[in-house]
């Protein structure tokens, strides 16, 4: 799968004092599509297979539009590139009901040795269970991605 569609409807426990989704919200909805697609892909056994693991190793995200507690949200995700030891991916977070952006973001990756924590190169047989989606392709709404997996 390309793009990952992780759909959830927003907690009311999400909600901060300033009555709208915290931010630290949109950063764990974010690695949870990671390792959901990872999983999915089949990349999360792949690795174990092996002894190792992935690290997020930096986070950025835009916050664009608040979102409120009974939303329905759509996480896409996608792997941008791969590099020796490390991947990017990428995330646009839609909310369902009118297709409007409210985030955006990116967290890049590492691929370590699970005993030791150490960086080590990504084997073939975990690159090739991705589709490196290329910037000019990345999805720019919810047209065409159907939810994989919700909360």
């Amino acid at each position: 799968m390309r793009v990952y569609r992780l759909d959830l409807t927003v907690p009311d426990e999400a909600v901060d004092e300033n009555a709208h989704v915290n931010n630290v919200e949109y950063i764990r909805w974010m690695e949870e599509a990671a390792r959901a697609h990872a999983a999915h892909q089949g990349s999360t056994a792949a690795a174990q297979a092996i002894g190792a693991t992935w690290y997020a190793r930096a986070i950025r995200v835009e916050y664009l539009r608040p979102a409120f507690a009974g939303e329905h949200l759509a996480i896409l995700t996608w792997v941008a590139d791969f590099h020796k030891v490390r991947s990017l991916r990428r995330y646009r977070i839609f909310r369902v009901t009118d297709g409007v952006l409210l985030a955006e973001g990116e967290t890049d990756w590492v691929f370590v040795d699970a005993a030791t924590g150490r960086p080590r190169s990504i084997p073939p047989e975990v690159t090739r269970l991705f589709e490196v989606v290329p910037e000019d392709e990345a999805p720019q709404s919810l047209a065409g991605v159907a939810p994989a997996r919700s909360l």
